[in-house]
């Protein structure tokens, strides 16, 4: 493998507004593909919007959703990875044949698709079906994968990920500033976004204290560093719905540490390169070549009843 420059983009999406939202991606592809990046990752939903699809009844989502590859927007992105020479990966809601719905993203180059991953852990709309498969596919001769928000938060996904081959790992997100039980979370003002021209340094103690990239550094760097891996993680900024989010997409080495992240206020994108000596040299490569699956196999793979619990959301839905 030789290296290569990969771009994560962070943007303002509009709900619903694919046609707004492609050309902003677009754009930003533009922009990084001028960095001399072959591929250039966009955040979980990033076509489609994510946070108002709680409010949809099965039909609206059904309207939204597209078929993949056949839908509109995997046409668009085949046209931006053409026009700019670069591979997109960006997200949306998909619909099959059967009106069965998912939470997609899609790897797109100049040819159509390259891959697609659906939503392991799904949770914003109650129509939505979880995928059963993990996505490992190339790039340029790197092996990547992709786990989208929740399915990284659940470590045995990363290590399965990695484990099928994946060394970039691309983590497309709509994450934090939202309520949880640990110590410093919460919502974040959207006076605070309105106003940050006049008061930037307010919204970026927000931003970076446990509300969001405070969090963040909790865990993150530990899934590249723990697998050896680049993680490519990706999060919009701006209003997201009614939720203000916080950006800070960033790429992360197989030593854990930031090589790259989006630290305006406002649409941008990050770039880094990716070296493969850093695959082997990483800790996480001699602790792999260390496991005993025999000690631990059974454990991991012990039946249980699986649960998942989103804070904010199930709040917002009791008061209703």
């Amino acid at each position: 493998m030789n290296n290569i420059k990969i771009a994560t983009a962070q943007f303002e999406n509009k709900s619903g507004d694919k046609a707004y939202n492609l050309d902003t991606i677009e754009k930003l592809a533009e922009k990084a593909a001028q960095q001399g990046a072959t591929a250039v990752a966009f955040h979980e939903c990033s076509i489609t919007g994510y946070t108002f699809a709680r409010h949809l009844s099965k039909e609206q989502m059904i309207e939204l959703a597209e078929l993949i590859p056949g839908g509109e927007s995997i046409q668009r992105l085949t046209e931006i990875a053409g026009k700019h020479d670069i591979t997109v990966l960006a997200g949306l809601f998909e619909k099959d044949k059967e009106d069965k719905l998912y939470k997609a993203y899609v790897c797109v180059d100049k040819n159509g698709l390259v891959a697609k991953h659906r939503k392991l852990h799904p949770f914003i709309n109650p129509h939505l079906t979880p995928g059963n498969s993990y996505t490992v596919f190339e790039i340029a001769g790197w092996k990547c994968g992709i786990l989208i928000c929740y399915d990284s938060n659940v470590i045995e996904n990363v290590r399965a990920t990695n484990l099928l081959g994946a060394d970039i790992i691309f983590m497309p997100h709509v994450t934090m500033c939202t309520p949880s039980p640990r110590p410093g979370a919460g919502f974040v003002d959207p006076k605070l976004w309105e106003n940050r021209e006049n008061d930037p340094t307010s919204l970026r103690l927000e931003f970076d204290g446990m509300k969001g990239r405070g969090w963040l550094m909790k865990w993150l760097p530990a899934r590249a560093y723990d697998n050896a891996a680049y993680v490519v993680f990706s999060n919009p900024i701006g209003m997201d719905d009614d939720q203000l989010k916080n950006g800070c997409s960033m790429i992360i080495d197989p030593f854990g540490d930031v090589i790259a992240e989006c630290r305006t206020l406002g649409d941008d994108i990050a770039t880094a390169v990716i070296n493969p000596q850093k695959l082997i040299d990483a800790g996480g490569y001699r602790y792999k070549k260390a496991r005993r699956p025999d000690l631990y196999g059974d454990i991991i793979g012990e039946p249980h009843k699986a649960e998942q619990h989103v804070v904010w959301l199930e709040k917002e839905q009791q008061e209703e």
